[in-house]
């Protein structure tokens, strides 16, 4: 008899698997609606969705493995990384989706957000003032005009999976719709920082390193707050801010 295995569970959503099934539980319904939207207009492998009557969306699971994990060593090879680069690539030159994604918010607005943030981490006492002040100067050249893209909008490393050197799967679709294609690159190099270059001989364009490390800053900055509020480890070896510290 398969047991029922929480893979993530916070108070926003909760994600549990059942032998071969995933079952996602999300507060907020709408984000199930861009999800499946998402994987049906998405050029590159997604799981296949057994049903969605929110606020439940069942999903197959997807062969493969996932090439590391935040916090942790690399475990796939260059040539997976490659491969991975290139279905980013490929998802990035798709035609547009109708919605706005997380990675497409407007500058005034992530600006604003971003601010905020700095300042709650400082006042509330989570990071010195003088690593979040280097990284929000960092932070910066993200906060750009950007053609818009395919983007996924939540690409960690723990939602691509790849087999024999091609990708077989890429899970958690709720985040995605337009936006910035580097938003989406430096998500899924986070701490993976010695994998950037194969990522980017995948992905076969140029792009502007220091915009993925802007990128790097905001996403730390604006989750290490969240994650220790809902109880995960932010200070751990290799995560967010460690990712801070590498900009001091």
């Amino acid at each position: 008899m398969d047991e029922v295995e929480v893979v993530v569970a916070h108070s926003e959503r909760a994600t549990l698997r059942v032998g071969e099934v995933f079952l996602k539980v999300d507060a907020d319904p709408t984000r199930l609606d861009a999800e499946v939207e998402a994987m049906a207009l998405a050029p590159v492998p997604t799981p296949q969705v057994l049903w969605c009557t929110p606020p439940v969306l069942a999903t197959a699971a997807v062969r493969g493995t996932t090439l590391g994990r935040l916090g942790g060593p690399s475990t796939g090879p260059a040539a997976g990384w490659a491969a991975a680069g290139a279905a980013i690539r490929q998802l990035h030159d798709a035609p547009l989706p109708p919605r706005l994604g997380r990675a497409g918010r407007s500058i005034a607005t992530l600006s604003a957000e971003l601010d905020a943030e700095c300042d709650l981490l400082v006042a509330n006492g989570l990071l010195p003032a003088d690593l979040v002040t280097r990284n929000r100067r960092v932070a910066e050249a993200a906060l750009r005009p950007w053609p818009p893209a395919f983007t996924h909008g939540d690409l960690q490393i723990a939602h691509v999976f790849v087999e024999a050197d091609e990708v077989s799967g890429i899970i958690d679709w709720s985040e995605a719709g337009r936006g910035d294609a580097l938003y989406d690159l430096a998500t899924f190099t986070l701490g993976h920082e010695e994998h950037l270059d194969d990522v980017l001989a995948g992905y076969g364009a140029d792009v502007d390193r220091d915009v993925i490390r802007a990128w790097w800053s905001v996403r730390s900055l604006l989750a290490v707050r969240w994650l220790i509020e809902h109880g995960f480890d932010a200070d751990a070896p290799g995560c967010e801010i460690d990712v801070l510290r590498a900009h001091m």
